[in-house]
């Protein structure tokens, strides 16, 4: 508990810092932003490459507009940071209908994915 709470929030901000793209490891879900207001303040739309973050990562909206590249299974997508996922642990992202399906079927629901802030 300890780790997921302090030390890998910490050396990721380090990372960032120092201009390295350290992989970060978690699960990718999809949700349907269906035009509302992300966490970021702007409309979102299906079809749009957006990723929600952990609260952790979302970072107070400090990482709102960056984006981040997403890999599986050989697979890659970049996706705009443009909402907050509360219930996402550390590392966990939860992408846009069209975000996911550029890595899996929108049947998988839940892959597995490594990814860093670009």
């Amino acid at each position: 508990m300890f780790a997921n709470t302090l030390v890998f929030p910490v050396l990721a901000a380090v990372l960032a810092a120092s201009g390295v793209r350290a992989q970060i490891y978690g699960d990718a879900t999809y949700y349907y932003p269906n035009g509302g207001y992300g966490a970021c303040g702007a409309p979102l739309q299906n079809t749009d490459y957006i990723v929600a973050l952990s609260a952790d990562q979302y970072a107070n909206g400090a990482n709102c507009w960056r984006h981040i590249g997403v890999n599986y299974n050989g697979k890659f997508v970049d996706a705009t940071i443009g909402d907050l996922c509360p219930g996402c642990a550390f590392g966990s992202i939860d992408l846009s209908p069209v975000a996911f399906e550029a890595l899996a079927s929108l049947d998988k629901g839940r892959i597995p994915v490594s990814w860093n802030f670009e």
